[in-house]
């Protein structure tokens, strides 16, 4: 739990302290996409972010493969809990997720 604490003070800091990338979502975005990509951005300021909704379109299922210096230090656990955290409301109205987080030090 103290990494999880660790990872959210993180987290908090870096909202504070950093300006947003220039990350620029993709144009073909789906509304539920869109919905996750813009949340995961304002939150984890990621350097690198693709959600892709692989339920063949119906929004059940989504793949999410995020890079953040959010991540730094957690393991792979937290690094999910602070994700889903941030999605539960989506979460909610959905089957499942697939989640794969980056942390710096193995951004390739």
């Amino acid at each position: 739990m103290l990494t999880l604490r660790r990872g959210l003070a993180t987290l908090r800091a870096l909202r504070r302290f950093s300006t947003k990338p220039s990350l620029i979502p993709p144009a073909n975005l789906s509304e539920g996409e869109k919905l996750i990509y813009d949340k995961l951005t304002d939150k984890f300021l990621p350097t690198e972010l693709a959600v892709q909704d692989i339920s063949g379109g119906c929004g059940d299922f989504y793949a999410i493969k995020i890079a953040s210096e959010a991540f730094k230090g957690l393991s792979t656990l937290n690094q999910h809990r602070l994700v889903t955290r941030i999605l539960k409301q989506e979460i909610e109205g959905i089957h499942g997720l697939q989640i794969k987080t980056i942390p710096p030090s193995s951004e390739s």
